[in-house]
């Protein structure tokens, strides 16, 4: 069967974009709520797409959303908040996109979830993504086709995470960093939407949980450093022991607007974020070949393109 009316929950967001992109190039129409609907403006344009105000956390929204669509794609995800705000995210939202997919008898669901995610990991985030996983897979007894995708660390053009220390990098000597030990395999956002997009059809991932990740496998030390020798600010990099990396962390949450570190993303480091099988290969069934980080990253760190430079611009201002 062909999905061809797709339904992206958290479709304005960094991952959201590409996989919307990427079902309007394989012909296929995208619903898109959103919160605000100026704040999708780069979608609005697309053809055979449609963004509309909504709130997802609404059951009788939800409902209303899903009910025109034969496919649910749910990338909502939060790095920082309460207990309540994860487990409203990540956990009470993937059960909600369920229960409304089997009232109005949608068979297939893609749900994004995150590599180390489990009910005893030390973080909330990675708690509160497991309990999401579990809702997901259980919708099969539903008569819902699942696949569940794990990603690491995501990275592209206009990445939170790269881009933020390449910027820091412009404005410190010298970048002091907790966690900087932790493993990542940082997984190109283009080659995450594409394997959403092929896998939406393929029978034989119903029912598969995936991990996505790149080629390689670095320390956060060593992306830190790379993101900053790529912009053109090669700076020494300073491993914070944990008591005053939670410190800094501390003070990040104090700070006003959205932290740039949070306690509960240390915790996070705790757990390696890179493929439970190394080497590591994609499913074949998924068609992505990885890029890798150095191919993809370098020319957008260094503001090589004029889209790079605006892309820049929007990040500062949450556009």
């Amino acid at each position: 069967m062909r999905y061809s009316q797709v339904l992206v929950v958290g479709g304005s967001g960094f991952i959201g974009s590409h996989v919307v992109h990427r079902l309007t190039a394989s012909g296929r129409s995208a619903l898109v709520p959103a919160r605000r609907r100026d704040r999708a403006k780069h979608l609005i344009l697309l053809p055979t797409v449609e963004v509309v105000d909504a709130d997802v956390h609404d059951d009788a929204a939800l409902a209303r959303l899903v009910s025109g669509c034969d496919a649910v794609v749910n990338l909502v995800g939060i790095l920082h908040g309460s207990k309540a705000d994860f487990a409203r995210a990540h956990a009470e939202l993937p059960r909600r996109i369920v229960a409304a997919c089997a009232a109005a008898r949608v068979r297939r669901l893609i749900h994004v979830s995150a590599i180390g995610a489990s009910r005893e990991a030390p973080s909330e985030y990675l708690r509160s993504k497991a309990e999401g996983e579990a809702a997901v897979a259980a919708a099969s007894a539903q008569g819902i086709a699942t696949t569940i995708f794990r990603p690491s660390v995501v990275f592209g053009l206009e990445d939170r995470f790269l881009n933020l220390f390449a910027d820091l990098a412009r404005l410190l000597p010298v970048l002091p960093i907790g966690g900087a030990s932790a493993k990542m395999q940082p997984v190109w956002v283009e080659d995450v939407a594409q394997a959403i997009v092929n896998a939406l059809d393929n029978e034989s991932t119903f029912g598969r949980c995936y991990e996505l990740c790149g080629p390689k496998v670095y320390t956060l030390a060593q992306l830190v450093a790379f993101a900053a020798e790529a912009s053109g600010h090669p700076r020494r990099v300073v491993a914070l022991p944990d008591g005053v990396a939670g410190l800094q962390a501390r003070l990040m949450e104090l700070a006003p607007g959205e932290p740039l570190l949070s306690r509960d993303n240390l915790l996070s480091l705790k757990v390696d974020n890179i493929a439970s099988r190394q080497p590591y290969a994609m499913a074949p069934e998924l068609g992505i070949v990885p890029a890798s980080l150095e191919s993809e990253a370098t020319a957008y760190l260094a503001g090589a393109t004029l889209q790079a430079r605006l892309s820049r611009f929007r990040l500062r201002a949450h556009r």
